[in-house]
């Protein structure tokens, strides 16, 4: 069955409105859930909370959604042959997209939202410590989809213990397009080796600052204690800061207070040193903890950024333009940036709606996955009874 963009609409900002009815029972569903969690990992807790912020943040972008262009159809290329065939490209529906999660219910809305609005079918697997949040949260799908009189399967919610899901990965070719996990490098490394059909990885953060030697120290203070302490359980968020040497001479003290407020903060903060083991610098912390290290040069910033990070964000802080723009050039991130805080690299903020996930791989696309990017193309020829000679 296809849906029009008139009715996706519609079933969109209907479900807005009946997870705004639902809120009260919502949220006391997710307060069940997060006291029943017994683990210790803050980023998991945070990501599994439904709070007042999270909550107008899936209805936004359900209103959001419902008010963008179609992004089907669109015309990619034309050309018209000399024996009268008009050929054209034009975007198309995936099919079929299984998202797998961990620990974050507004997926099941925000992610699920995006997918849908590309003129996808939907199939959901989340962690089991939000299994009772998501199960709500597809009822309200399934509700909006049926009395808008389209079928209840466009969205699914596949109740799989690991091996099942495994094994359904594994029978995956022909029946889903495209998956999509979203969470750590173990359910990434997971979806990977088992699924039979594409996989599109939105990857880890370990991002990355590079403090140049002219920086300008009134900007400094205020973006790395953004990009590490807005929200620690975010993708986007510091893990490691590269200092030129020749800044940190001139500038000691400046960086010595820096370090004592973010430890006042409750993070703790080291130096590493070459030498060292090279583990902490792969590492993705989504904790309160940063490392720094000092650097002789960008080109040797930009060498340990290419080895370790995650190459998601990265961000220059300098006041020398031919230096910056050097960077956003040769750093290979899906997202570059020169003195600002790497915790905007988010489709909602880069002004596309809503996000699917971010993607660092280097196909289908990078970065933060907005509607206009949930989709293929396809070919289409019309003739009048051409023949090939």
């Amino acid at each position: 069955m296809y849906l029009d963009a008139t009715l996706i609409n519609k079933i969109l900002t209907d479900l807005a409105a009946l997870l705004k009815a639902a809120k009260e029972a919502l949220l006391q569903i997710n307060r069940i859930e997060l006291e029943a969690y017994t683990g210790t990992d803050t980023a998991v807790y945070n990501r599994l909370k439904i709070d007042e912020h999270k909550f107008e943040g899936m209805l936004q972008s359900l209103y959001t959604l419902a008010g963008l262009e179609n992004p089907l159809g669109k015309l990619l290329y034309s050309h018209l042959k000399e024996n009268g065939l008009q050929i054209e490209n034009r975007t198309a529906p995936f099919g079929t997209v299984l998202i797998i999660y961990e620990s974050r219910p507004d997926v099941t809305i925000e992610a699920a939202a995006i997918a849908f609005k590309s003129g996808n079918k939907i199939e959901l697997k989340g962690g089991k410590e939000s299994h009772q949040t998501n199960k709500f949260l597809v009822q309200l799908w399934q509700k909006a989809l049926e009395q808008n009189g389209a079928a209840a399967n466009w969205v699914v919610y596949l109740d799989l213990d690991r091996n099942a899901t495994q094994e359904y990965l594994q029978s995956a070719a022909g029946k889903i397009d495209l998956v999509v996990p979203r969470g750590g490098e173990q359910l990434i490394r997971m979806v990977k080796q088992y699924a039979a059909c594409a996989v599109l990885v939105s990857g880890r953060g370990n991002n990355y600052i590079y403090i140049d030697a002219n920086a300008d120290n009134t900007i400094i203070g205020p973006i790395i204690k953004n990009a590490k302490l807005s929200n620690i359980s975010a993708c986007n968020a510091l893990d490691k800061v590269l200092i030129h040497q020749e800044w940190l001479e001139h500038n000691s003290g400046y960086w010595q207070n820096l370090v004592a407020d973010l430890e006042a903060s409750g993070t703790t903060i080291l130096e590493y040193k070459t030498g060292e083991p090279e583990e902490v610098l792969y590492e993705e912390f989504l904790a309160n903890k940063m490392v720094w290290m000092e650097v002789p040069s960008m080109e040797n910033a930009i060498t340990i950024i290419h080895q370790y990070s995650g190459k998601h964000s990265a961000s220059i802080l300098s006041t020398d333009i031919v230096q910056s723009e050097k960077f956003l050039l040769e750093v290979d991130c899906a997202a570059v940036y020169v003195n600002a805080s790497t915790r905007f690299t988010d489709g909602g903020q880069f002004g596309l709606g809503a996000e699917l996930a971010i993607s660092t791989d280097k196909i289908h696309h990078r970065g933060p996955l907005g509607l206009q990017h949930l989709v293929t193309n396809k070919w289409i020829i019309r003739g009048n009874g051409q023949i090939r000679n």
